[in-house]
């Protein structure tokens, strides 16, 4: 399979100037039909275009992030279920260890938005999903499908922590949980980069 490198750049103003670089493998078109709507941040892979939405992970305050990380979550625990489908062994423990950390932060935000802002919604109305459907894939298909899409779902939820650490919040609480949704996607993205890389044609 062709892969090739590209380097997708998230910037922010909010607070502090904030930008994010990350080397990403895309495949070539043959192996990604699935276009994404909107363009919260967009990559360009030699005329192949992947649009990456997700409408409600915008800079918002301290509601914003909770309830735009619920949704991104809840489509992140579906997805990693897919995973136990998997013939390998690490990619079923990446998809446990997705589910059981996101399925808790869940836990842990839905019970803040509930006290702090109950006449809200606990979840993004306006949220898009950024993953293609993994139900139908198989074997090696399901894996590959599943660390191109995730690389950058975790890049969102990447930056969207990193806009709220560098913004203001009204709980501490949330400024740590941003801190540990960022330091632990980030190293589940190099875990993944390193996979894709040396994933088989």
């Amino acid at each position: 399979m062709d892969r090739r490198w590209t380097t997708v750049m998230i910037s922010s103003t909010v607070g502090a100037a904030v930008l994010v670089v990350v080397m990403v493998v895309v495949p070539a078109p043959s192996m990604h039909d699935a276009r994404r709507d909107g363009g919260s941040w967009m990559a360009s892979t030699g005329g192949h275009v992947h649009e990456t939405a997700a409408v409600g992970m915008h800079p918002g305050g301290e509601y914003a992030f909770l309830a735009g990380m619920v949704a991104h979550h809840e489509e992140a625990i579906e997805a990693a279920r897919e995973l136990r489908r998997s013939g390998s062994v690490r990619m079923r423990r990446l998809g446990e260890d997705i589910v059981r950390s996101q399925r808790a932060q869940v836990h842990l935000m839905a019970g803040w938005l509930a006290d702090w802002y109950p006449d809200r919604p606990r979840r993004a109305p306006g949220y898009r999903p950024m993953m293609r459907d993994l139900s139908g894939l198989r074997g090696a298909a399901l894996d590959r499908a599943f660390l191109e899409d995730m690389v950058p779902h975790h890049m969102m939820a990447v930056m969207s922590a990193q806009r709220l650490l560098h913004g203001d919040t009204e709980h501490t609480e949330v400024m740590d949980l941003a801190a540990d949704i960022r330091d632990e996607q980030r190293d589940e993205i190099a875990l993944m980069r390193g996979w894709l890389v040396r994933a088989p044609g």
